[in-house]
């Protein structure tokens, strides 16, 4: 938009950015201006688009469920989106987990971001042990984690340029170390160490790939290992899928490829394919159970506005709907394979270094002197890629490739093309 918009903009240095580009329509992988330009969304939108834009089963329920029921306060109503969508999502979540009888997500909680899906989450489990009488208050989380932009949320991740102006807002969380490939056990000696005298609420985790903390990388067996410490000391484990959930890890859900059921899941940006904000948290019977209550003040405190907006619902029934009878899985081995392929050549390439990848997230971080978010590298490779009709968008100098699953295996290439031929300059 024309640099003398009102519009304050997300991660935004607007003394140092570029106008603003004014997108008009999109379609499948492919964004397109006011102008008439054309240009691949390389990033999903932020991670938020799965399946395409403007999906034709997606965009039809928003329609048709718009001239229905826009909106209704979820405090002592409900409505049918919502119901609907809450049953579909625990039989294909506890299906995809492969849950038991005894260990299974059971309640979903709606609200409309990953932050509130997450700060959700943390206020389920410190009024879990508050209401069970054992008022455990420490929360553990994993180093270079992020989680957010609420309060919770940004106590819950890293310190660092994100949120230093907010520090006084921030409560003090216990942090284990990364789990970097060669050093799993440092990782799961602290998590012992943290939970051993049983005053740890949670520990939150994002599984497999910690996303805006620079697409860092770690296996499964650690996950699942990290559950086991959890479960023996009895604190309870809540998994950040926000990002990683809806098939970007290769697998619906990331905690899959670890078989672990967590305690508490917070999912959002894929569950309505990236049409509309829309988010949940689903929690196990004894969480749901601990608020559960003659006594009001044990009642669950939290709430937006737009709680199960209807026609967002209506949005996530169709995803539901097209990962349900559509070959989603195919489409997501298929773009993980064609990565694997793309990265192959970037991997003995001195210019770059812990070129990585999960599913069909990957990841290669640009050799610069001034390593991390604020390395200068970033904005040059953004540009260097709108100029060549490509949207990326670096954290840094990490370059991350996350396309939606329609991408076409000429696509994705010809993004790999671009980033190559920028580093030669």
């Amino acid at each position: 938009m024309p640099n003398n918009s009102p519009v304050w903009h997300p991660f935004t240095q607007h003394a140092l950015a570029p106008e603003a580009l004014n997108i008009a329509r999109a379609e499948g992988a492919w964004l397109e201006t006011a102008d008439g330009r054309r240009i691949f969304d390389a990033v999903s939108s932020w991670w938020v688009i799965t399946h395409g834009h403007c999906h034709p089963k997606i965009i039809e329920a928003i329609r048709e469920q718009a001239t229905k029921l826009d909106q209704v306060i979820f405090a002592g109503c409900t409505h049918e989106p919502a119901e609907k969508l809450a049953s579909k999502l625990i039989d294909l979540v506890n299906s995809s987990l492969k849950s038991t009888a005894t260990r299974r997500l059971s309640h979903v909680f709606y609200s409309d971001s990953g932050s509130t899906a997450v700060e959700v989450a943390l206020k389920m489990a410190l009024g879990y042990w508050r209401n069970t009488g054992e008022p455990r208050t420490k929360i553990i989380a994993m180093e270079y984690g992020y989680h957010g932009d609420t309060i919770g949320t940004m106590s819950a991740g890293a310190r660092g340029v994100f949120n230093a102006a907010y520090e006084a807002l921030l409560f003090d969380v216990k942090r284990i170390p990364f789990p970097k490939a060669g050093s799993e056990q440092a990782t799961l000696d602290a998590l012992r160490d943290a939970t051993a005298d049983r005053s740890a609420a949670c520990l939150i985790v994002e599984p497999l790939v910690l996303g805006a903390g620079g697409m860092m990388m770690y296996d499964a067996a650690t996950l699942a290992i990290m559950k086991q410490i959890c479960e023996a000391s009895g604190t309870l484990f809540v998994a950040d899928e926000v990002m990683t959930g809806w098939g970007r890890s290769g697998t619906l859900l990331a905690c899959e490829q670890a078989a672990i059921v967590p305690d508490i899941m917070g999912l959002a940006k894929g569950l309505t394919g990236g049409s509309m904000p829309l988010a949940v948290t689903l929690c196990s019977q004894a969480i749901f159970d601990a608020h559960y209550s003659t006594d009001r003040t044990k009642t669950f405190f939290h709430s937006s506005s737009y709680t199960a907006n209807p026609i967002a619902c209506a949005a996530a029934l169709a995803n539901v709907d097209i990962w349900l009878t559509e070959p989603v899985l195919e489409r997501i081995a298929r773009l993980t394979r064609t990565q694997s392929e793309c990265l192959a050549e970037f991997r003995h390439d001195s210019r770059f270094e812990n070129v990585r990848q999960t599913g069909t997230i990957a990841a290669l971080d640009l050799m610069a002197a001034d390593a991390g978010y604020l390395a200068n590298v970033g904005p040059k490779v953004t540009a260097h890629a709108l100029e060549h009709g490509i949207l990326l968008r670096p954290l840094g100098n990490t370059v991350y490739v996350m396309p939606p699953y329609c991408t076409t295996a000429d696509e994705l290439k010809r993004v790999y093309d671009v980033l190559g031929s920028m580093t030669r300059q």
